[in-house]
C-alpha cells in the first residue's frame, strides 16, 4: 500500500513538474554544449533581458487564453505600430519622450478595446479579429514609418527602459552588491511568506503540504534566484527593464492567483455558460482580456524600441508566437480554463534558453523555429493528453 502510495506521489510530482524538470534539463545541457558560455555573466543577464517583452506579452496573452484557448494575433504588429509612433515622435519631431510614451500606450489600449469590442460584445472570433487587426496594425506602423528605419537615441527615453541601476554605497566602478542584496532581501521575504501562509492554513484547518516540501521548494527557488543575482552583479547590476518585467509578472500572479476579477477569467474558460448564468457578465471578461492585451502590446513596444535603439516594418515579426509558446509550454490548456504566471515564466525561459544557446553554438535561424516549434507541439500534446487521462 505503502509502495502504491509513493509511486502516485512521484506520479503526480512529475506532471506537475514536467516543464520546470524540461528547462533544468535544457539549461544544462547547453551549459555542456557551450562550455559553459551560456553561463557567463553578461548572457545569463541578457536571458532575461531579451526576452523580456516575451514575458510581458505572455501575461496578457495567458488570460486571453484563460476564456478558451483564444489568442491575440495582432501583438507583434501593435508592437511595430507603437514603436513606430513612439520612434517618429521622438526622433523625427522632437518631441517630449514622455508624451511618447504616453501616446504608445494610449495607442496599445485603443487596440485592444478594438479588438475587445468585436470579440466581446459583436461575438466576432477572435482568431478573424485578431488575424485583421494584424493586417491593419502593421500597416499603420509601416505608413507612419514610411517604409524606414528610424532610430532613437534620446537618453531620457533610453534610460526609463534600459539604463542600469546604481545605488550608491553598494555600487561603484569595480564592483555591483545591490542584485545580492536585492537577492538576499527577496529570500526573506518568500521564506516568511511561506511561514505566514502555513501559520494561517493551520489556523484555519486548511490541508497543506509537510514542510520540508514547503521550505525545499522555497530554498531551491531562492538559491536560483541568488545565483542569477550573483550573476548580475559580475555585469553591470540589475537592469531598469528587469524591474519592469519583474513587476509586471508580480501584479499579474497576484490578479490571476489572488483576486475575484483573476477568477473571472478561468471560470470563463472552464464552463462560459455556467459563469453566465452566476451573474458573471461574460462579455466584460472578453473584453478586458484584449483591452488589457492591447495595453501590455503597447508597453512591449516601447520596450523594444529602447532596447534595440531602432524600429522599422518588419519590427514584432513572429513575436504573438512567442508569447503564445510560451504560455502553451508553461502548461495553459489549449481548451482554456487553466494556467499560471510562474508556468508562463518557466515556459519563456525555456524558450529563451533554447533561443540563446543555440545563438551561441552559431545554430541559424531556420533550426531554432523547427526546435522551438517541436518544443511547443510536445508541450500542447502532453498538456491535451494529460487533461484526457485525468477525465
Amino acid at each position: 500500500m505503502n509502495d502504491k502510495k509513493n509511486s502516485i506521489n512521484w506520479k503526480d510530482f512529475l506532471g506537475k513538474y514536467t516543464m520546470v524538470i524540461a528547462l533544468v534539463v535544457v539549461f544544462f545541457l547547453f551549459v555542456y554544449l557551450t562550455g559553459g558560455r551560456l553561463l557567463f555573466p553578461q548572457n545569463m543577464s541578457n536571458l532575461l533581458l531579451q526576452n523580456g517583452y516575451v514575458l510581458v506579452m505572455a501575461c496578457g496573452m495567458l488570460l486571453c487564453i484563460l476564456t478558451g484557448g483564444n489568442i491575440d494575433l495582432s501583438v507583434g504588429s501593435v508592437i511595430c505600430m507603437v514603436g513606430g509612433v513612439a520612434a517618429v515622435m521622438i526622433t523625427n519631431l522632437q518631441m517630449n519622450p514622455f508624451l511618447a510614451i504616453i501616446v504608445g500606450l494610449a495607442m496599445g489600449i485603443l487596440a485592444g478595446i478594438w479588438h475587445g469590442y468585436w470579440i466581446g460584445y459583436v461575438r466576432i472570433p477572435p482568431f478573424i479579429t485578431t488575424l485583421g487587426g494584424m493586417f491593419i496594425f502593421r500597416g499603420i506602423g509601416r505608413l507612419v514609418l514610411n517604409s524606414k528605419t528610424v532610430a532613437v537615441q534620446n537618453e531620457t527615453f533610453l534610460n526609463i527602459f534600459t539604463a542600469y541601476i546604481r545605488i550608491p554605497g553598494l555600487d561603484g566602478d569595480g564592483y555591483m552588491t545591490s542584485p545580492i542584496v536585492v537577492g538576499v532581501i527577496a529570500s526573506v521575504i518568500m521564506f516568511l511568506g511561506v511561514v505566514r501562509s502555513r501559520a494561517n492554513k493551520k489556523k484555519n484547518g486548511y490541508r497543506q503540504n509537510s514542510a520540508i516540501a514547503d521550505f525545499g521548494k522555497t530554498a531551491v527557488i531562492c538559491a536560483v534566484l541568488l545565483f542569477y543575482c550573483w550573476k548580475l552583479a559580475n555585469y553591470k547590476g540589475i537592469s531598469v527593464m528587469l524591474v519592469w518585467v519583474v513587476a509586471i509578472c508580480l501584479i499579474y500572479n497576484f490578479i490571476t492567483s489572488k483576486t475575484a476579477f483573476g477568477r473571472y477569467f478561468y471560470a470563463v474558460g472552464g464552463n462560459e455558460k455556467a459563469t453566465k448564468l452566476s451573474g458573471i457578465n461574460t462579455n466584460k471578461v472578453y473584453f478586458l482580456a484584449y483591452a488589457n492585451m492591447g495595453l501590455l502590446a503597447g508597453l512591449c513596444g516601447l520596450l523594444c524600441l529602447a532596447r534595440i535603439g531602432s524600429v522599422n516594418g518588419s519590427t514584432g515579426t513572429s513575436f504573438e508566437m512567442d508569447a503564445i509558446g510560451s504560455c502553451f509550454i508553461g502548461g495553459a490548456s489549449a481548451y482554456g480554463g487553466s494556467g499560471t504566471i510562474p508556468g508562463v515564466i518557466i515556459g519563456a525561459l525555456l524558450l529563451g534558453v533554447i533561443n540563446m544557446g543555440m545563438s551561441i553554438l552559431g545554430i541559424g535561424d531556420s533550426w531554432q523555429y523547427v526546435v522551438k516549434g517541436a518544443v511547443l507541439l510536445v508541450a500542447v500534446i502532453f498538456s491535451v493528453v494529460t487533461k484526457k487521462g485525468k477525465n
